[in-house]
């Protein structure tokens, strides 16, 4: 798509963009938007800044395995949202199925406000874990989705962009959150009311400008195609590789879908171990203060959201799966070596190269899926994948703290973790691009 498509007016391109009709929109607009949204519910990175205040005596004193029930339970959440969006997207538009998400989102979060005492434990997993994280799911992969057809002629470099403010989510409320916690350390929950409010108010205005490229223009046409057309639209040609769309069922019978999946869950099963517990292994191993390790929580969220962009840009240059045999090796070496950073300013800089590789898996593999099977079902087949993110999700967190435990054994825990990271270095080197033809998968190498 040249630059002379940056603003258009979009006409009626049928059924599946129904929330387009009449309005003129430019796509730089459209991906600033996306940022926006982004950066409202990348807010669940922060989240050690409140497990940590969880754990205070003075407050709720749970244990730190405890305390990561709720982040793990938002995280196995975002499968499923993003899986009803995915699907969604398509069939309603952009900006109704994210507007949707988004004040789901911001319910769940308000409502983790009331959980105001040690007993309440049930109502912050229902309102942040499992509502919040439906809601943040469906929210997620809209941009994803739009964006790719928006751009196909930049699709590593505006993935990674679309998800950027995901991993930016945290600069703000890190900080934010912790001096909200400090105006009531005894019931750190009651910052979510504030932060509730912010986030809705964030996303009515990013959602607001969401909407598909129309069908007329041509290197998009396949991507806002009425479904009731499948026949015709299966033979479409992606706009990137020239080859074949795949449906989503078949590109579930591939191994290459299992393969990029698999990539995905061991990349957030590596960088969400050091996540969940960032504040608190910054305090107990580098002697961060509690303000200290907030800061550089908000800190690292930029590395997150800037690796993003970097592996997305370069996986476009130097090909997709040598981008991931770069990020799962770079955060194994780092999980290795930080237990052992008792020095501030080498833990900050591991925990910055894991957060940036952790994020450039989120930046990669949606244009992966996308040079993989095509950009026309993409919303549902990468909306599928991210069962790799809950996976991880749920596995990194609880696996970190049980493995830490009350006796503080950070070299156990992150060793372990690197170990299995180390391990999945393989799976780059098998994965190879799926031919499109439904009776195989032939693999020809990338």
């Amino acid at each position: 798509m040249s630059d002379s498509t940056r603003s258009t007016t979009v006409g009626s391109p049928g059924p599946a963009a129904p929330a387009t009709s009449g309005r003129t929109h430019n796509r730089w607009v459209i991906l600033v938007c996306a940022i926006l949204v982004q950066l409202a519910i990348g807010s669940v990175y922060a989240w050690s800044v409140f497990a940590k205040a969880l754990q205070e005596p003075d407050a709720f004193g749970w244990s730190k395995a405890k305390a990561a029930v709720p982040f793990s339970v938002v995280l196995g959440m975002i499968f499923i949202g993003s899986f009803v969006g995915g699907r969604l997207q398509d069939r309603r538009g952009p900006r109704v199925v994210a507007l949707t998400g988004g004040i789901i989102y911001s319910v769940g979060v308000i409502l983790a406000s009331f959980a105001t005492n040690k007993d309440m434990f049930w109502l912050l997993v229902l309102g942040y874990g499992v509502i919040g994280g439906f809601g943040l799911g469906m929210v997620y992969i809209v941009p994803i989705a739009m964006l790719q057809k928006w751009f196909p002629d930049k699709p590593g470099l505006i993935t990674g962009l679309a998800v950027a403010g995901f991993g930016f989510g945290a600069v703000i409320t890190a900080p934010v959150g912790q001096a909200l916690i400090d105006n009531t350390p005894s019931q750190p929950t009651k910052a979510f009311l504030w932060l509730g409010i912010a986030y809705l108010i964030a996303l009515l205005i990013g959602t607001t400008f969401f909407a598909n490229p129309p069908a007329a223009t041509g290197a998009t046409a396949a991507a806002t195609a009425d479904r009731s057309a499948a026949p015709a639209a299966a033979s479409a040609a992606d706009p990137v590789s020239g080859e074949p769309d795949f449906e989503t069922n078949e590109a579930l019978r591939t191994p290459q879908w299992y393969l990029l999946t698999l990539i995905l869950t061991m990349s957030v099963t590596a960088g969400i171990s050091l996540i969940a517990v960032a504040a608190g292994s910054a305090t107990d191993i580098a002697g961060y203060s509690k303000t200290a390790a907030a800061s550089l929580v908000g800190i690292l969220a930029v590395f997150n959201g800037g690796g993003r962009i970097l592996w997305g840009w370069l996986s476009d240059l130097v090909g997709k799966m040598p981008a991931f045999l770069g990020i799962l090796g770079i955060q194994a070496v780092c999980l290795l070596l930080i237990p052992h950073a008792s020095n501030t300013a080498l833990f900050a800089i591991l925990a910055a190269l894991i957060y940036t590789c952790y994020g450039g898996a989120f930046g990669t593999m949606p244009s992966t899926a996308g040079r993989f099977f095509g950009v026309r079902n993409v919303g549902a087949i990468y909306g599928l994948m991210l069962v790799g993110w809950s996976i991880g999700g749920i596995i990194g967190p609880l696996l970190i703290a049980s493995l830490i435990g009350d006796t503080k054994s950070y070299t156990k825990g992150f060793t372990v973790i690197g170990i299995i990271t180390i391990v999945a270095m393989v799976i780059p080197l098998i994965t190879r691009k799926p031919h499109h033809d439904g009776a195989r998968a032939a693999a020809t190498t990338r």
